[in-house]
């Protein structure tokens, strides 16, 4: 089971103006990004720290490896209509010996450094069994965070507070999709919960989960962050889209395209604006009068000098 932590009201995600932006709003998606093109490079990437010995990490290499090989050549049977029960046999055999030559790699390469062959063989072993754990979340990513009003998001992800930020609900249906960051210097998988999640341990599988998915260093405490799992790429919108909110240094024109193109949704988004906060460094969220800001555009600029040639009062 999932940890029982409260999600919060609204989920926040701040971007920066572009034409992407723009589509994915109208069309009412989510990006879900591939994690190893995070800012940080060691996020998504645990440390493996094990007591196993050499035979049995290399058993656990040989069932991840075997594991991703037939899944990735069923795959290629289906897209060429062969039936999997004939190519069955061929294909595990393959797998299998796909494993040994990878097993065989580390063995050949560990004898060659024979003063350390042991130490560096377990090395080998577990960088390669990380690299095929990792092969095995091929999800995508949406992060988001608990704030919209914290200037350092807003100067890293929001355009240096040129952007947007987008203010979402968590309906019931898209919960089991959703989890919150761990932030912690420790990134460590402990071998053993790997052989356990491929035997079917769902606690092991939930720790190991938590590792790869939703461990953050602790330097990146500040952005308080979410994150939504799926297909990687574009999707359908599971949340429920509800703010959208303009940064303090956001161009009117912005403004204007945002809640123009919002205008016939079905479901009322309701707009805001980041302001200044007194003397305070912090930043304050206020309600924008669309009404109030709207008859102001569009606008022509020969208008003004055409009214001087002839002006009606």
């Amino acid at each position: 089971m999932k940890p029982n932590i409260e999600i919060p009201d609204r989920l926040y995600k701040y971007r920066a103006f572009s034409d992407l932006t723009v589509q994915a709003l109208v069309s009412d998606q989510l990006f879900f990004a591939d994690p190893s093109q995070f800012n940080d490079p060691l996020d998504a990437r645990p440390i493996l720290r094990s007591d196993l010995k050499v035979c049995e990490l290399e058993e656990l290499l040989r069932d991840l490896v075997t594991a991703r090989v037939t899944a990735e050549m069923e795959a290629a049977a289906r897209s060429l209509k062969i039936k999997i029960g004939t190519a069955k046999e061929h294909i595990e055999k393959l797998s299998l010996h796909e494993a040994e030559k990878i097993i065989g790699r580390i063995c050949l390469m560990s004898e060659e450094r024979s003063k350390h062959r042991e130490r560096d063989q377990i090395s080998m072993l577990k960088h390669d069994i990380r690299e095929e754990l990792l092969k095995t979340y091929s999800d995508g990513v949406f992060c988001l965070a608990e704030k919209s009003d914290c200037p350092l998001m807003w100067s890293h992800y929001g355009d240096q507070h040129k952007g947007i930020c987008l203010g979402y609900s968590v309906p019931e249906a898209a919960i089991s999709k959703v989890s919150k960051v761990a932030y912690d210097k420790n990134r460590v998988v402990v071998v053993r919960d790997i052989a356990a999640m491929l035997a079917g341990n769902d606690e092991a599988k939930q720790r190991v989960d938590r590792a790869v998915r939703f461990w953050k260093a602790s330097e990146w405490k500040y952005e308080k962050e979410w994150r939504v799992i799926g297909d990687r790429g574009l999707a359908e919108n599971i949340l429920e889209l509800d703010e959208i909110i303009f940064g303090l240094r956001c161009d009117d024109g912005v403004k204007f395209s945002f809640i123009q193109a919002m205008k016939r949704r079905s479901r009322k988004v309701e707009f805001y604006e980041i302001k200044e906060n007194g003397r305070s460094s912090k930043l304050k969220k206020n309600k924008l009068d669309v009404d109030g800001f709207a008859p102001s555009f569009p606008v022509r600029s020969h208008d003004l000098s055409e009214w001087f040639k002839n002006p009606t009062f």
